[in-house]
């Protein structure tokens, strides 16, 4: 019995031996490779199709929140000047974040974060709302679409040279088919001529692409809520000021459409529609998410119709099919982007 038992027992420390080298060796790699690689607080599973299709659903219901943005923004317009109006909703949506991450008890960013809640914080909380405001005192809600008809191409070229997705050949062709469809519908509805705002809508398309993009790199780091709730923090002074600046030189002349609207541009577009959009992007990614806002367009002309009376051509139905078919091919063509791309944070 004793030579068995001894037999046995040195078979099972020479099993053991290997075993226990080869947990020691994952654990070094997994140390060296980072929280993600460890499975610690930081990692997260790949999303499979379930979280594809949420994370769709999650920055479509952004598009929807953004489409509404121009139409709000003309009846805040009826109550409040431009700087006051852009000043008020950025101090708003802070306040409302602030509360959120309070509440939450979110701890402050990594240093290395901030550069980027910065870019954020300028093109998408700052910059295009105020671009936007400015050019609608002069444009029509319906001309200033053809912004954000531009916008997803632009975000899934910046999103490709920042982030490193390669989206496929067929993606680029259906983004670029979807944008042409957009703008020549929007110019047409706009009658072919360039409005004095033009200069700065183009403007905006830049500074608000560039912050959805940089927003979208960040929700590899943090959840994507934080992302928009730190940058709406970060732009808090400046928004205090911009209040305390403009409120006494703008005149304030207050009604139900003026006050809607500023409350809708505050919580609704700047809040809310960038928080569901931040998470939708940091589940499919940049380009994925960004030809999603090719409905953009049609859904503000819609809005647009039906809030502020403005006239819809009638090639509209026409345009928002080609648009519907665009999206569906640069979705499809991004599934298997997505998979061969590095997963970040929803």
């Amino acid at each position: 019995m004793r030579a068995e038992n001894s037999a046995i027992q040195s078979s099972s420390i020479a099993v053991a031996q290997p075993v226990g080298a080869l947990r020691a060796a994952r654990a070094i790699r997994s140390t060296a490779a980072g929280p993600e690689a460890a499975g610690g607080p930081g990692s997260r599973p790949a999303p499979g199709p379930s979280a594809g299709r949420s994370g769709t659903v999650l920055a479509g219901l952004g598009v929807v929140a953004f489409s509404l943005t121009f139409p709000a923004t003309a009846w805040g317009l009826e109550s409040f000047g431009p700087w006051s109006l852009v000043a008020l909703r950025s101090v708003l949506a802070a306040l409302i974040a602030g509360s959120v991450l309070l509440a939450a008890r979110v701890p402050l960013p990594d240093r290395r974060h901030w550069a980027g809640l910065a870019v954020v914080g300028g093109g998408v909380v700052v910059g295009f709302p105020l671009l936007t405001t400015l050019a609608l005192q002069t444009s029509t809600t319906s001309h200033a679409a053809v912004v954000v008809g531009l916008l997803p191409l632009t975000t899934a070229v910046l999103g490709s040279l920042r982030t490193g997705e390669r989206p496929s050949r067929t993606f680029w062709t259906a983004a670029l088919a979807g944008a042409a469809v957009v703008i020549a519908f929007t110019v047409q509805q706009s009658g072919g001529a360039l409005a004095p705002g033009d200069l700065y809508l183009f403007g905006a398309l830049l500074v608000c692409a560039a912050g959805y993009t940089e927003g979208g790199r960040l929700a590899r780091s943090m959840p994507g809520w934080h992302v928009i709730g730190w940058a709406l923090l970060l732009c808090l002074p400046l928004a205090v000021a911009g209040s305390l600046v403009a409120l006494p030189l703008e005149p304030v002349h207050l009604n139900a459409h003026g006050v809607l609207g500023l409350v809708w541009v505050a919580a609704g577009s700047t809040f809310l529609g960038l928080y569901v959009w931040y998470r939708g992007m940091a589940a499919i990614g940049v380009a994925r998410a960004s030809q999603l806002q090719l409905a953009q367009p049609l859904l503000t002309l819609v809005w647009s119709f039906l809030l502020l009376g403005e006239e819809m051509s009638a090639a509209a139905p026409v345009a928002a099919v080609a648009v519907l078919v665009c999206i569906a091919a640069t979705q499809r063509a991004g599934r298997g982007t997505a998979r061969e791309s590095r997963h970040i944070r929803p």
